[in-house]
């Protein structure tokens, strides 16, 4: 059961929605940042936005996204993210293991997190965005 599984607090693990200037014109991905010296396994995470948007509520398709093995100290991009959805609740739900114990998370960006003034370079991505630890 739930219960009996232990859940570690998650550390060195951040996740990241950040822009990037393309040929294209700015692109947003959401990435998954590991700071540990250990490599992740079986990286699950699941991504959903939600909330009110003009006057009604909506919310987004849920997406799934597997990433087996996630190295020590290293980055993976999870998806890109449109930004209509920044006036939603963004959740991300990240579950991985290290070593034989499970880790679980839960992300949320608010629909006020990508305000400009919010925003700040991401040393590890080398991008603009917002980071959520």
């Amino acid at each position: 059961m739930k219960k009996d599984i232990d859940f570690s607090p998650v550390t060195g693990v951040k996740l990241a929605i950040a822009k990037e200037e393309t040929k294209n014109g700015t692109e947003w991905g959401v990435y998954i940042i590991n700071l540990n010296l250990i490599e992740l396994n079986t990286v699950m995470i699941t991504s959903k936005g939600y909330g009110e948007l003009d006057g009604e509520m909506r919310k987004t398709s849920t997406l799934r996204h597997m990433i087996q093995e996630l190295g020590a100290q290293s980055i993976a991009k999870i998806e890109p993210i449109d930004p209509a959805v920044f006036a939603l609740t963004n959740e991300f739900w990240v579950s991985y293991y290290i070593l034989d114990q499970i880790f679980d998370k839960k992300f949320i960006f608010t629909s006020g997190s990508f305000d400009p003034s919010l925003q700040q370079m991401i040393p590890e991505l080398g991008l603009e965005g917002v980071l959520h630890s």
